[in-house]
This record gives structure tokens, C-alpha cells and sequence, in this order.
């Protein structure tokens, strides 16, 4: 599952950049690769744990 999310942000920078490429370029390509590339990112994002969460559990051990 881990992989999907580099799956995705690889095929949408490829397929973002292909399709900035071409003379005649297709605006529907274009979106679909980026929609891609966000959705791999948003997915890796949401694994990360939020700094203030980690700052506050820090805290709490101390007191």
C-alpha cells in the first residue's frame, strides 16, 4: 500500500510533464497527472504525524 502512493506521484509527474511537453497540449492529461501526483502526496502527508502532536506528548512525558 505503502508503494500506491510513490506509484502515483511517479506516474503524475511523468504523465504533468509529458503532456507539458507536446505542442498541442491536452489540458485533460495535464489535470490527470497532477490530480495523480496530489493524491500521491496528500496520501504520504496523512502518514506524517503533526509536529505540535509530537511537541505535546513530549511535554506531557516531563511533568
Amino acid at each position: 500500500m505503502k508503494y500506491l502512493n510513490y506509484i502515483f506521484i511517479i506516474i503524475g509527474a511523468f504523465v504533468a510533464m509529458y503532456a507539458k511537453t507536446g505542442t498541442g497540449q491536452n489540458q485533460y492529461i495535464l489535470i490527470g497527472g497532477i490530480v495523480l501526483l496530489m493524491i500521491g502526496v496528500y496520501r504520504i502527508a496523512r502518514t506524517i504525524p503533526s509536529k505540535s502532536d509530537s511537541e505535546d506528548f513530549d511535554n506531557s512525558e516531563n511533568e
